[in-house]
Formats: C-alpha cells, structure tokens, sequence
C-alpha cells in the first residue's frame, strides 16, 4: 500500500502513548480535563428506556430521550480526554462502564431520524437488524472508534482473556462499527450520500465526517482494503454531491448557526481525506467555492458573540474552535484565522474546552491548536460588505449600524417565511431581530411546519396583509406561504463606498391575488454623520378587496409609547433607537412571551411585535440610534 492508500487509514492524532503532547499541555488545560473527570467518577451512567424512545412518536418530544443519550457520550469523552492527558489508570473503570453502556444501546439513531426514506414519519422502534445512519449513529461510531483509536494499548490489556488473549473489548468496537456503519453503508443508499436527484443539507458532511473517523481509525486489516476504498470512494461522492447544492458564494441556506455542522463539517471531511491518503486531496483549499465557503462566517458576525441570522438559526452561532482556525489556515484567509483565534481567547476555559461538545476529533483538534490560537496574532480588519446571490441575502455595515436584508425564496432547508425580512444591529445589540426557532418537536419538521409562530412571516420584519375587522383593527391574515415558488423578484443589490441597497418585488411570496405588488427596498446610507437616520426602508404595494398593508416589526427591546411628531409616526425601540414612519394609519404592539428554553437562550425576557397599518400604496421608515434623534431633530 503506497502513502495515498486510504487503506492506511488514520495515524497522526495523538494517542494516550504520545506523551510528548499531552504532557506539554497548558497546565491549567491538564488540571481542567481532570477535575471534569473526576466529577464524573460518581455520576451514574444514565439509562436509556424504550419508553423515552417511543415518546418521540406517541407525543412528539424529544428532549428526554436526548438529553440523556447525549449526557452518556460527553461523560465518555471527558473522561477520555483525562485519562489520556493523565495516563494513570484512574478513569479506565469509569470510561468501560460507558463505554459497554454505549455499545450495549439498541441503536445509535435518534427516535426523531429513525427512517429510511427522507421526510416521512419516524418509525416508533428501532429495527436491530436494519441499522439506521443519521447523525449521531455515525456521530457515536466516531467517538467510540476514536476512543479506542486513543486507548488502544490501555484497552488491549485491560480486555485480553481466555485461552485466546484476544482484546475483547476493541474487538468488539470493530465490530459494532463494522455491523452498524460499514456493512449498512456499503449496502444501502441513505438519501443523505446523495445522488444528484435531490437537495442535500448539513447532514451530508457531518455524516460523512463521522463515517471516515470511524472506519478509518481502525487497527490495519481490521477491515477489508476493498471496502474501505469504496467507503472512501462513496464519502468523496457524497461531498462532491453536497458542493453541487452550494450557491457559489458560499453563503450557507441554514444560517451561521448551522455553518458548525455544514462549512465547518465540510472542512472535516476534507482534512480527514487529507489525514488518510497524505494530503493528496489538498489541492481543494485552493478551490474557489470552498474558500466561499471559508469566508462565510466572518461576514455574518455583528460582535458580541451575535450573527445575523434567519431560518431556524439562532444569533448565538456558537463559539469559534480549531476547526475555524484550521479551515482559514489552510484556506490562506488571515482574517478568518484572526476572527477565530480572537475569539477563542475571549471565551472562559470551559468554553475553550467545549464543554458540551460530544465529538472527540473536535476536541482533539481544540488541544493540538490550543497555543497557536492563543498566540495568532489580532487584526484590525472588520468584515466586507457582501451580496449572496445564491439565498438573496444583503449584509452591509457602515460605522455603528450592522444591516442584514434577505430576498431569495421560502424553499430554504430550515426555512421560515422571511422574504424582505431584515435584521438590524446597532453597536452590536439586537434593533430589529430574527427569533430564530423554538426547541425542535415532530412537528418541526412536519407538514404542520408552517403553524409554529415563528415559522410564519406574520413574526419576521417584512410586510403582511389583511382586511380591516369591525372594530377597524388590521391584523395580518394573509400571509407569505413555503416553497421554492414562493420566490422575490426583480431582486437589485447594490454596494458601494455610498450606500448599500437590496429592492425586490415580494408579491409572488404570499400566492393570493389580492396582493398584486409588492415591493421593498431597504438602504443602508454610509458616511453620515453621527448615528441619524443612516437606515431606510420603503414599501410600495398594490392590492384588491379592501385588503391593506401591515408592517411587522420584531425587538428584544420594549417599545416605547407611540408618538405623533411633525406628521410622522415614531416608535421607540427601548433605550437603542426609533422607528420613524410615514404612511400608515393604526399602530398595535405586542408581547411575544419567550417561554421556550432554545428561545429563551437567544433572548433574555420576552420579545415584542410592532403592528403598522398601512394607509394607503406607500409607507417608509427611517431608523434612527437614540443619539442620531437629537441630531435629526436639530436638523
């Protein structure tokens, strides 16, 4: 076998024998990874109960059965990060029960995914002699093959016995790994491998990620060289699959939230490559898309630890790690190495140890970069402008304000009815904002999609419609609706030293023929002095049936009391700002109550709907930061 055989499998991560590394760790990293360990030696290993499983399809919650099965796989992987960094013994007892615990499970699949044609109903049992591979089943094999990829020496002698001294409990690793993920892989096309006919998401590369860890981290000759070339071959085809479906701009159709499991799967699925056949797939970081894809991120970010973002994304994207750092290293984006290694310095050391984090190669790739990401040097460079065409998505700054405005259509994967729906920070904080999603339920990803809130377009900053009641109030009624036809049109971007502008025709989004135009067109004014009036958006519609226009707002902040001032309508937006609007009649604000906890870790207290009926075919609105008022008013 010669130095690009992927039969070679995986060498150069280091094991508990490389002493040289684990040893030479900060010293306040070694003394963490232990004292987490230690916590866990008297925590028992959670039971996983058919019951929990079948919850998922008798009522649809899924949070019981998860929270367990994923406490059980982060207790493995604490504890073998310390024991590793350790090497005394101390966690062995501790990483076997969890181990045989995990390899003992029925199944590695999640109730919610466990199907074997995309979209259709979650079957309510597992089926042991049919393994499904979603996520976290190639996400398990991965952490217990890299378990026993790092103990492997401490396993052999712990689980040599009987006549034949054979290691049991490796053994036995290679041939869960081999019965759940090679044979079903080699035998049984998932829709997530791909096959040119359908639409690939995020659990493409996090898949495929997994599957090269777990196959190819194995003792040489555990598996049969043929296979592993066509497991080899089927993981590059499915990437090549995914990449298809990427706009090539980069921009991820999930959001930033998801750019951890799609962008930066995407890199681990290349380094792996890369890891097994001696860097002969390297000639893909010079690849246009994938330095697109590499840039992404830093353009979303607003500071703060916040991104703009939009489907089921939450504004907290998730902290920057190694992956981040290595995918700019590798990808020669300096800015990207700068805004990940910045910060990674500004987390705690539980952060920087990623303490909920379940997967080890994420882990270990964290430990192996740790001082270069302290010691990167920071830079002054601050995020470009961009246009993604391929999801219709604005994002400009200009001083204090940071402004995202989305076009495109509602087919995104992930998708919320958003079309025209814009995003607003200001220095940081959240003006105008995306709720993002509710903790994940059946229905979340059902037919019955579109009937949770924050799906609907009626809870993003955009216009709806609706005819006026008796009592003379306009509530929306018609809303925008999902799909691919569901589309903005005559979209124009514009960027420019001056101003930052993106105007669509949204009527085609809401299928009703009583809304037959209409058109927004947001504007970002740069170079202003001071903070008044830098942000602009104006609607003009055109409709039938006494149907009329509102506009819907969405804040963190609470409004203040509506105000008439020289013939405008003015909203403040808390301590952060106003909205000054001209062209409606009939203001209403609401309180959208955050009881959800996914909410609720996004927006600290309850959220806020502003309601602005239209009068007529027009209305604009001018936002202006609470020191830019004064400066207005001055003239």
């Amino acid at each position: 076998m010669g130095a690009e055989d992927p039969a070679d499998g995986i060498h150069d991560l280091p094991g508990i024998t490389d002493r040289a590394f684990w040893e030479h760790l900060p010293g306040e990293v070694l003394r963490a990874l232990s004292s987490r360990a230690e916590q866990l030696l008297s925590e028992p290993v959670p039971a996983l109960m058919l019951s929990d499983y079948r919850e998922f399809s008798q009522n649809g919650n899924r949070v019981r059965f998860e929270e367990r099965y994923f406490k059980r796989r982060i207790m493995l992987t604490q504890l073998v990060l310390a024991e590793c960094a350790e090497d005394d013994g101390r966690f062995t007892d501790r990483i076997l029960d969890l181990l045989w615990a995990i390899l003992e499970e029925s199944t590695w699949c999640l109730p919610a995914h466990n199907g074997y044609i995309r979209d259709t109903a979650a079957l309510p049992l597992p089926d042991v002699t049919r393994p499904v591979i979603d996520l976290f089943a190639a996400e398990t094999a991965a952490i217990v093959g890299l378990t026993e990829y790092l103990l492997r020496p401490r396993l052999e002698t712990v689980s040599s016995a009987g006549m034949s001294g054979r290691p049991v409990i490796n053994d036995r690793i290679d041939a869960q790994i081999r019965d759940r993920i090679l044979n079903p892989y080699l035998s049984f096309h998932f829709w997530w491998m791909g096959d040119g006919k359908q639409p690939m998401c995020n659990w493409t590369p996090w898949i495929t990620q997994n599957i090269l860890l777990a196959l190819f981290t194995r003792r040489p000759g555990c598996f049969d060289e043929a296979a592993l070339h066509r497991a080899f071959e089927q993981a590059g085809a499915s990437v090549d699959y995914y990449l298809a479906d990427y706009g090539a701009d980069g921009c991820c159709n999930e959001g930033a939230f998801y750019y951890g499991h799609s962008g930066l799967s995407l890199f681990g699925c290349y380094d792996l490559m890369n890891r097994i056949t001696g860097n002969a797939r390297s000639f893909v970081w010079h690849q246009p898309l994938v330095r697109n894809i590499a840039s992404y991120i830093v353009k979303m970010s607003v500071g703060n630890g916040r991104y703009f973002n939009y489907s089921d994304a939450s504004p907290f994207a998730g902290r920057r790690s190694a992956k981040d750092y290595l995918f700019a290293e590798y990808t020669d984006n300096p800015a990207y190495m700068s805004f990940a290694a910045a910060d990674f310095r500004e987390q705690s050391l539980q952060e920087k140890l990623m303490a909920d984090e379940e997967n080890l190669y994420d882990h270990l790739l964290q430990l192996l970069h740790w001082r270069e990401m302290e010691a990167f040097p920071e830079s002054t460079m601050s995020p470009e402008d961009a246009w993604f065409e391929s999801t219709g998505l604005m994002v400009a700054r200009d001083g204090h304000w940071a402004l995202a405005a989305k076009a495109g259509d509602n087919g995104d994967s992930h998708n919320h009815n958003d079309i025209g729906s814009v995003t607003l920070y200001l220095d940081g904080k959240p003006f105008l904002i995306d709720l993002g999603v509710e903790t994940y339920t059946a229905k979340t990803f059902s037919n019955r999609r579109y009937e949770i809130w924050t799906m609907q377009s009626a809870y993003h900053n955009t216009v709806n419609f609706g005819i006026p009641g008796e009592d003379g109030r306009v509530f929306p009624g018609i809303l925008q609706r999902d799909g691919r036809q569901a589309a903005a049109a005559q979209v124009v971007c514009r960027l420019s030293k001056e101003e930052a502008s993106l105007s669509m025709e949204m009527s085609g989004a809401y299928g009703d023929p009583r809304v037959t135009s209409c058109h927004r067109t947001v504007t970002l004014k740069k170079g202003s002095k001071g903070m008044a009036g830098i942000v602009r958006l104006k609607d003009r519609i055109q409709t039938r049936d006494g149907v009329r226009g509102v506009l819907t707002w969405m804040t963190s902040e609470k409004p203040g009391p509506v105000r008439q001032e020289s013939g405008m309508t003015v909203v403040p937006i808390g301590t952060l700002g106003e909205l000054h609007v001209s062209g409606i009649s009939k203001t209403a604000v609401e309180i959208c109550p955050i009881t959800d906890e996914r909410l609720a870790q996004a927006w600290r207290g309850d959220c806020y709907r502003i309601l602005l009926t239209m009068t007529g075919t027009e209305a604009e609105v001018s936002v202006f930061a609470a020191d830019g008022c004064k400066e207005y008013a001055d003239g």
